[in-house]
């Protein structure tokens, strides 16, 4: 006879879900957890000012490579064409005539004779047209021209022309001055043109390029006999700038 025990160990469909499953209210953690999207996480940003700090160095960068490429081009540049400015020499100046009037009238008349050196193998040298004029203490007291000519490499070349005034209002009372204290006129001697540069087949943009002579002094003719200025102590200078493309000699 078999014995029974009572009740049931069998357990009824609310107790298994009691002991098996049981079911409680969900705290506030759960609940604000299961509200919140999922987490992405986000690729790193870069600042603007490490953005800006890149940006200045490559620019820098640059611009010390481009320096260097320029220095080193140069370089090359010199070692092969020797580039050298022109040079210029008074070689005489006569007075022929000179008359001061009592109005402060001057008539004058200069004979100048320059002599211009090449001294480059390779550059060749076209001038324009030469502007001329001379100075007696600042006073201006004649002015000229000279013809555009080619300067060739290695070549000496005379330039010759006449410089004149013709009844100009001037500032009689250095002039005067001068003549009565210094017997003669210290004089200054000034060319203005345009030159353009050919190196080899290259030819640069025309540049300015002034000289000037001081040193010169000269006494006034007496009659119809011209008087030659000392021109031993003269010293030109040659103002240019020789252009080609970034560099400048």
């Amino acid at each position: 006879m078999t014995d029974r025990v009572y009740p049931s160990a069998k357990p009824t469909n609310g107790a298994a879900a009691l002991v098996g499953n049981p079911s409680f209210p969900a705290t506030k953690a759960q609940l604000y957890n299961a509200s919140r999207p999922a987490y992405r996480p986000q690729p790193p940003r870069r600042s603007r000012r490490s953005c800006f700090c890149a940006c200045c160095l490559w620019t820098t960068l640059t611009v010390l490579l481009l320096l260097l490429i320029a220095a080193v081009a140069g370089a090359v540049l010199w070692v092969l064409y020797r580039p050298h400015r022109p040079n210029f020499t008074l070689s005489s100046l006569q007075i022929s005539q000179f008359n001061l009037t009592s109005s402060s009238k001057l008539t004058s008349k200069f004979n100048l004779t320059i002599v211009a050196r090449n001294p480059n193998k390779k550059l060749k040298f076209f001038y324009d047209p030469i502007g001329v004029s001379i100075t007696a203490s600042g006073v201006p007291v004649g002015d000229g021209s000279i013809p555009a000519f080619v300067h060739f490499t290695k070549n000496t070349t005379t330039l010759r022309t006449i410089i004149s005034s013709t009844g100009a209002s001037v500032d009689s009372t250095i002039l005067k001055s001068d003549l009565k204290n210094k017997k003669s006129l210290p004089l200054k001697i000034q060319l203005d043109t345009k030159v353009r540069v050919k190196i080899g087949g290259l030819k640069t943009k025309k540049v300015r390029v002034r000289v000037r002579c001081d040193g010169v002094n000269a006494a006034v003719p007496t009659g119809k006999t011209p008087a030659t200025a000392s021109t031993a102590n003269a010293k030109c200078k040659v103002d240019l700038r020789i252009k080609i493309w970034k560099w400048t000699f």
